[in-house]
């Protein structure tokens, strides 16, 4: 299921990553692999990987920002006052489930309510709005896969910038203060995006493995379940196909495909 939030703070984020993908597209290729890497097939294929990487990211950007990250549906009807006055059943109450008073529904266990999109979302981890989403159940796998391109194009941007000044230190006229100007933007703009997904990666990752959502450990609400290893943790978020396949946006999206659950309440 497709879904799009109409956050203005989201919107204006989604336009500044693709601006900044943009730009770092165009300065790598046209300021420093052309000039002074165009006459070597080392030149051409920097250039074409590049573009690749920058293709991964995008995918997993866009799927972040479009795949349903674990929306709770909405009952037929509301449950209404008398209803509220009551507790879930007991099966569902021993195995977590909790009634939100918002959605006017019961939700699953480890599922909570976002106040921008409106909704009670599973194992919400935290609403972003770079991908005006959230982070939850089935698109967290997305979201991971776009940190990991971001900081890899990050490296790799600096490191063609670095070696296009080690071939040609020196440039001709206007072209070598174009070029400084670019250097000065790209490092900067690179260092920002890099460090700052560096950081939030190693959040995530870390909250895979010790099995507790961002909203949980806001909340001091604890691990829901039984320590589990961290293989199989990752296993959960990326889905049982090969683990060199974890960082590939082109896959079908095995979780989402568990919507199939039903709801008894």
């Amino acid at each position: 299921m497709v879904v799009f939030q109409t956050d203005p703070c989201g919107i204006i984020c989604i336009v500044s990553t693709y601006m900044a993908v943009l730009y770092a597209d165009y300065a790598v290729v046209v300021h420093f692999v052309i000039p002074s890497m165009s006459s070597t097939l080392w030149g051409a294929a920097n250039a074409i990987l590049f573009n690749i990487l920058l293709f991964l990211l995008t995918v997993s950007h866009l799927r972040a920002v479009l795949s349903d990250p674990g929306i709770v549906p909405l009952p037929h009807a509301g449950i209404g006052y008398p209803d509220m006055q009551l507790e879930p059943k007991k099966e569902n109450k021993e195995a977590g489930w909790s009634m939100c008073m918002k959605c006017d529904t019961y939700r699953p266990p480890r599922a909570h309510h976002c106040r921008i999109c409106r909704r009670c979302i599973r194992r919400m981890d935290h609403h972003c709005p770079w991908i005006n989403n959230c982070v939850g159940e089935f698109n967290q796998k997305f979201f991971l896969q776009f940190l990991f391109y971001v900081g890899l194009c990050s490296m790799y941007a600096i490191s063609l910038c670095v070696a296009s000044w080690i071939v040609d230190p020196h440039g001709s006229g206007a072209n070598r203060h174009t070029r400084v100007i670019h250097t000065v933007i790209l490092i900067v703009e690179c260092i920002l995006f890099g460090m700052f997904v560096m950081a939030i990666g190693c959040d995530q990752v870390s909250a895979i493995l010790s099995d507790e959502t961002l909203v949980e450990q806001v909340k001091r609400e604890g691990p829901k379940r039984h320590k589990q290893s961290g293989m199989a943790m990752m296993t959960e978020v990326f889905g049982r196909s090969p683990s060199v396949l974890w960082l590939c946006p082109l896959q079908s999206n095995t979780q989402e495909a568990r919507r199939t659950v039903q709801y008894v309440v």
